[in-house]
């Protein structure tokens, strides 16, 4: 077995490459364009199967370095915190609190799901949070942070592996049904947006279809170089301040993802400097930001998902599949019947339902992904793009640590 490590720059041209492929797919395969798989989900997987099958007959292990991938990810995070308003964040603050405690509840869920699971196949109830909310909740970051910590408190020594399968799994899985629960929602409901496509409150990440994949015009007669250069000021100012504030957080103690404090950075730049500077052009919800984000997340999304090692998902055999069907299965009950009637059963309710298939099993980025694919398809959906990264991106990690000591201690 030999190894090949695709550097960074060229991993992101292949990145965008595979971004190209998924949307190709979109268009040609029906499936995907009324499911809303999002371009990046259908080529990542894609490719991560041509990966897969050169790892097994050609003996090849394909690695890629990723460290534009990660500048990505606090980039798309920075335009979700530039994008968000005060107004928004108090009309949607009781939305905002239902869904904090809908995703704490279901976190205990999950992680008695997994639990159940240990039980069935025999595995040490100690392993049963990275088969839950450490690895699916959490994603890899988490699996990685508890994997050794449960291997040596349970004795299971394929512990961390487990918990990093889990997370690469749960991946695949929040990608492929984020969409489906939508369409469902609402083509039964009949359901619409509040927003028309081209209102410019509705802009928050990418464009709709018909201004983009489709050929369509609008977009090029709206965005110049003026504009993308104006949002990559303010995005480049957002992540300098951002990762200042997370040195002195550091300092506190705590220990948080750079993402987060640029996006708290990007809510406080867009209330204040617009209020300040009352003439100066700002790039909070304008199409060259739209473009910007998507770009960021599409390509983090791809580069992501191309890098999976499925190979290591088929090593682990029947009992991780039968536990993660399970926690689709549970996932897509728990939607369904709690979460899009608790946030009141409307457009935006279904959009943010779409997103919590995606977080609760994968990541942020996939949930957002998720939105994103519905709402380019259905129209916008703004106040889901603000109140999904705040609970899943910041209060959720917070409270993933107490439950996961609180079920490893069992």
């Amino acid at each position: 077995m030999s190894t090949i490590e695709i550097p960074d720059f060229i991993a992101v041209t292949i990145g965008i490459v595979v971004f190209f492929l998924g949307a190709f797919l979109t268009r040609h395969v029906s499936f995907l364009r009324n499911y809303n798989i999002p371009e990046p989900v259908s080529g990542g997987l894609a490719a991560a199967l041509v990966i897969w099958f050169v790892y097994g007959v050609m003996q090849v292990e394909v690695t890629f370095s990723m460290e534009t991938r990660n500048l990505l990810l606090v980039i798309f995070f920075t335009t979700i915190g530039l994008n968000a308003r005060f107004q928004d964040l108090l009309i949607g603050g009781r939305m905002l609190g239902i869904l904090l405690v809908l995703t704490i509840g279901y976190m205990f869920f999950q992680n008695g799901v997994a639990l159940l699971g240990t039980r069935i196949f025999g595995l040490p109830t100690e392993i049963g949070p990275l088969l839950g909310s450490a690895s699916l909740i959490g994603g890899h970051g988490t699996a990685i942070a508890w994997g050794p910590t449960i291997e040596e408190q349970s004795g299971f020594e394929a512990a961390a592996e487990i918990g990093i399968a889990a997370a690469t799994l749960g991946l695949v899985f929040a990608a492929l049904i984020g969409g489906p629960i939508a369409k469902f929602l609402i083509d039964r409901n009949n359901l619409i947006p509040a927003l028309p496509d081209d209102s410019p409150e509705g802009l928050v990440v990418g464009l709709p279809y018909e201004n983009n994949l489709r050929g369509g015009h609008h977009a090029e007669q709206t965005i110049d170089h003026v504009n993308i250069m104006r949002s990559m000021l303010a995005i480049n100012v957002a992540i300098i301040l951002g990762y200042i504030a997370n040195l002195g957080i550091a300092e506190m103690g705590l220990k948080l993802p750079l993402f987060v404090p640029c996006l708290l950075v990007g809510i406080v730049m867009s209330n204040t400097i617009p209020l300040l500077f009352k003439g100066l052009p700002w790039p909070s919800r304008t199409r060259a930001l739209a473009v910007i984000s998507d770009y960021s997340l599409s390509i983090f999304l791809a580069m992501s998902l191309m890098s999976m090692q499925l190979w290591s998902l088929a090593e682990l055999g029947g009992p991780l599949f039968v536990i993660l069907g399970l926690q689709v299965i549970a996932t897509v009950a728990f939607i369904l019947f709690i979460v899009f009637k608790a946030m009141g059963s409307t457009y935006t309710a279904a959009v943010l339902s779409a997103g919590f298939a995606g977080f609760s099993l994968g990541a942020t980025p996939t949930a957002i992904a998720n939105m994103s694919s519905v709402t380019k398809r259905y129209g916008p959906a703004p106040l889901a793009f603000i109140l999904l990264p705040l609970v899943s991106a910041f209060f959720v990690d917070l409270a993933n640590a107490f439950i996961i000591r609180f079920f490893v201690s069992l």
